[in-house]
């Protein structure tokens, strides 16, 4: 479970210092038998604050509470 925690603070991390993240796709323009016309777009996906600061909240509160163990007989 601390692995989980850890990777859920550094992805929470980086979700509020990026805020988003960009990839490109190549759309097709026009498809005229053999001839193809591609064009290149570039879509970018917006992380908003709140999902990094509940990743950060979520992964403490894991780490917290991995570290208490109840010793019941």
């Amino acid at each position: 479970m601390r692995v989980i925690a850890i990777v859920l603070i550094v992805l929470g991390i980086l979700a509020l210092g990026y805020q988003g993240f960009s990839y490109i796709t190549h759309e097709p323009v026009i498809d005229a038998g053999p001839v193809q016309v591609t064009a290149e777009r570039e879509r970018y996906v917006w992380v908003p604050p709140v999902v990094g600061i509940a990743a950060i909240v979520a992964g403490a509160l894991i780490l917290g509470m991995s570290g208490r163990r109840s010793d019941i007989v």
